[in-house]
């Protein structure tokens, strides 16, 4: 992409695209009425000061490392490397399980009966699709996630008008009561990690400053983006309990379980859940091309100051795209998505422990991004700031302790969904833990090995002197 040809809408879109996950969005609704309560609780607590604390940093200190840079300039290199190599590693977690959901959905809707093993083949395919795109220019990948994010709202508009549509003629599945959409703890402890994982990464964009037409427009992108993934999230969520009772709103195929209710009575219906569950998949696809995009960038930029190890920082010489760091994770996808099928019965056999896994990796980062805030407001006060979060420092560590608290909250229930001790299900949380201590030792020695690297580089730099 030139330098500067990404407007305020563009950068909007490729944080739609990266944000809205249709992966979880019926996860959500699952929690019932109540999940409406949740969604606008974490849109005040949450998202708006995650919002403005992004805007600050990254017209602030903007530079294509994103999250890595503002970590290495609050708390020094060892934490900002952690920090990528978490960003980074968590898309390669990830990606395996929105393909075996892809899968999945793909056998339901268009090919039942299709073997495991072809099914491994399509998820490969998909990830090495997915590499190839990021490592095509910048301009190839924004494009795709554009026509992600304008997908994701149609299909969101979709299954939104649909249930408002099918509730208005064949009577509401749920009651929609003050008190029934108050957020409630009894049935939310398994499924509030999702919701807050499905409003993370609007700082992703950060790393395409230098293809904005101005970072000071920032802001402007991120708010626009907030306000229609709030908007768009609530909208689908009334439709589909509008249409399904809670207890009828299925995890991992409950789009198409969904799809499948509301278009029951059209003539064309088995056409319509045919075309709009396609449209659903293309969506995934967007998905993990943003978010590969910016978490490659991230990794190269810590690679190019020695942070992480030099095969992250390998850039395409025509294109200048983090090839090095995308076809990292394609290597890291491939190799899950093959153990997964060592032990998989079928294709949704362990979706929800891979994705609580990555989820995890992918909300650690956070627990520094947020303290970072802060930092800098301590250790570099006279600096200009574009954008400014109001309120004096103690104002500001509400808004870091608030988000904080929600991360801090949304990983522990990923790990132990059950609230009390008694009902820890070790089966479950047992592998979904060792996954996260195992990924955070293997960070520690890439991060260590980078570190050898750099020394090294260093002491032949002074002897040559």
């Amino acid at each position: 992409m030139k330098k500067g040809t990404m407007g305020v809408g563009g950068a909007a879109l490729f944080t739609l695209c990266a944000v809205i996950s249709l992966d979880t969005l019926t996860a959500v609704a699952s929690i019932g009425v109540c999940a409406i309560g949740w969604l606008l609780l974490t849109l005040v607590v949450f998202v708006i000061p995650y919002g403005k604390i992004t805007s600050e940093l990254s017209t602030t200190y903007p530079g294509q490392g994103g999250i890595y840079d503002w970590v290495l300039r609050a708390f020094g290199r060892r934490w900002a490397a952690r920090t990528s190599w978490l960003y980074w590693i968590n898309v390669g977690l990830w990606m395996p399980a929105v393909y075996i959901l892809f899968a999945g959905i793909f056998v339901e809707l268009f090919a039942p009966g299709l073997s495991l093993p072809w099914q491994v083949t399509m998820c490969i395919f998909l990830t090495w699709l997915t590499v190839w795109i990021c490592n095509l220019s910048a301009d190839i990948g924004v494009w795709v996630t554009k026509v992600g994010a304008s997908l994701k709202i149609l299909v969101i508009l979709l299954l939104g008008g649909g249930g408002f549509w099918y509730g208005m003629t064949h009577g509401m599945a749920n009651e929609f009561t003050l008190s029934a959409m108050l957020p409630s703890a009894s049935n939310v402890s398994a499924f509030l990690p999702a919701l807050v994982f499905n409003v993370i990464g609007f700082e992703l964009v950060a790393t395409l400053s230098g293809e904005m037409s101005a970072v000071r427009e920032l802001p402007k992108s991120l708010f626009l983006s907030i306000g229609l993934t709030a908007g768009l999230y609530l909208f689908s969520t009334v439709g589909i309990l509008m249409a399904l009772p809670e207890g009828e709103v299925g995890l991992l195929s409950g789009v198409v379980d969904t799809l499948r209710i509301l278009f029951a009575d059209l003539s064309l219906g088995a056409l319509m859940v045919k075309l709009v569950g396609g449209l659903t998949l293309l969506t995934l696809l967007g998905n993990m091309v943003a978010w590969t995009m910016g978490s490659s960038r991230a990794a190269a930029e810590a690679s190019a100051e020695g942070e992480l190890p030099r095969p992250w920082g390998k850039l395409s010489q025509r294109y200048g795209t983090p090839v090095g760091a995308n076809t990292l994770t394609g290597l890291v996808s491939t190799a899950v998505i093959l153990i997964h099928a060592l032990f998989a019965k079928s294709a949704d056999d362990l979706f929800w422990s891979l994705f609580a896994f990555s989820s995890c990796i992918a909300l650690l980062p956070y627990l520094m991004m947020f303290p970072a805030h802060v930092k800098l407001r301590l250790q570099d006060p006279k600096r200009s700031r574009p954008y400014r979060v109001s309120g004096n420092l103690m104002v500001q560590g509400v808004y870091a302790g608030q988000c904080l608290l929600v991360i801090t909250a949304a990983i522990i229930l990923f790990i132990f969904p059950g609230l009390s001790a008694s009902e820890v299900d070790w089966h479950y949380s047992g592998p979904v833990l060792c996954g996260v201590v195992l990924t955070l030792v293997m960070g520690e020695a890439v991060v260590k090995r980078a570190s050898e690297n750099r020394n090294q580089t260093h002491k032949m730099d002074q002897a040559f002197l």
